[in-house]
């Protein structure tokens, strides 16, 4: 009987679920429309930036510099006056101003130094960090050509091979779409579940299954599996239609592997949401919640940012969190093509994270229900 009312409770979880269509809506957006946005929407890559160059040389120096300006890095430079350049970089038409000065190419050709005035817009950061150096560069190898006539390459005393493993061409969107899609599983695994019970204590149901023959372990345990299950579909479907399809990225590791990861995850964060259900009365309440447990959990897990580059009291107390072990085995199985031989320890580490987050939230599930009794 206990199996039997752990699935009819889920299959009421799953009905109730289907009859709220702004939640269906916001389920195939999740896992759709968010993670291709996701992936080739912001970039933090130089594309297009629009740059702006006060030609006094008019040289063929110059010429050539102005012309080694092109997309898709940079926009078309735009040819303007000495007197124009701080208008346009106070109202925002340009990231970058370049200004050569009068008899520059009379200057290098005799050997001088002459100094190339270049103004960034810093409150575009990832466009001025990355294009100061593109800057640089170009005028530096344009100088070097015109100067020797031919591009000759300084002879080092050490070769440096370059490999650059399981992302060649360095797409940024290759790697966004994949962490876009583990946000939205944590995001969504949260949100399903904790709003079941609540809807549960809100709509007065939850009186209903007291006095029904059914424990707590039993009506916790349904709206798991019944969560869970939505999740796992969906994300069973992103991999293969939108991330696979859709956006063209080749995943080289087990999609079976990864699910077989995300369903332990989700075993942890759906009795997360148990457990934040249970401190909060109300819906507004349990949002605010969501906001102040999720934000530090999908900024600190390591998808975006190195957990290297973190504090040790940071990067020692996130191992604490389911998140922090399910991205290090989607990366290393989608990415990297591990195997479980490689991942055992993150699927470990999420068997007994949710096993712990699964007794809290059961025995604050059960203290929460005596006292409504």
């Amino acid at each position: 009987m206990r199996l039997a009312n752990i699935f009819n409770l889920g299959v009421k979880e799953l009905r109730s679920l289907r009859r709220d269509s702004v939640m269906i809506v916001l389920i195939v957006y999740a896992f759709s429309i968010a993670v291709m946005i996701a992936s080739g929407a912001v970039s933090e890559t130089l594309h297009k930036a629009p740059i702006a160059i006060v030609d006094e040389d008019h040289s063929i120096l110059s010429s050539r510099i102005v012309n080694a300006f092109y997309p898709p890095l940079f926009e078309p430079p735009a040819m303007i006056n000495w007197s124009e350049m701080d208008a346009g970089m106070d109202a925002g038409r340009y990231t970058f101003a370049l200004d050569i000065p009068p008899d520059f190419q009379r200057d290098v050709l005799a050997g001088h130094r002459p100094k190339i005035q270049l103004n960034i817009d810093a409150t575009r950061m990832t466009q001025a960090f990355n294009g100061n150096m593109y800057v640089q560069e170009i005028i530096t190898g344009e100088v070097n050509a015109f100067a020797q006539r031919h591009r000759l390459a300084a002879a080092l005393p050490v070769n440096l091979d370059l490999r650059i493993k399981f992302n060649p061409n360095l797409y940024r969107s290759w790697y966004t779409a994949v962490m876009e899609l583990i946000n939205q599983i944590t995001i969504l695994s949260v949100v399903l579940t904790g709003a079941a019970l609540i809807r549960e204590r809100e709509h007065g149901t939850i009186e209903h299954l007291l006095v029904m023959p059914v424990t707590p372990f039993e009506i916790m345990v349904s709206k798991v599996w019944s969560m869970g299950l939505v999740v796992v579909i969906a994300s069973a479907f992103s991999v293969p239609m939108v991330i696979q399809g859709i956006l063209a990225i080749p995943v080289i590791g087990s999609v079976p592997l990864f699910l077989a990861g995300t369903v332990l995850f989700l075993f942890a964060t759906t009795s997360m949401a148990i457990l934040m259900a249970t401190i909060s009365r109300t819906m507004p309440q349990f949002g605010m919640l969501v906001i102040l447990v999720l934000l530090p959990l999908l900024t600190l897990c390591g998808a975006f940012t190195p957990r290297e580059s973190m504090p040790e009291i940071v990067q020692t107390l996130m191992l604490g969190a389911p998140n922090t072990h399910f991205i290090m085995m989607a990366q290393a199985v989608l990415f990297r093509g591990a195997g479980i031989d490689i991942v055992w320890p993150q699927f470990l580490a999420l068997a007994v994270i949710g096993a712990i987050l699964f007794g809290l939230a059961l025995a604050r599930f059960r203290k929460s229900l005596e006292a409504t009794t």
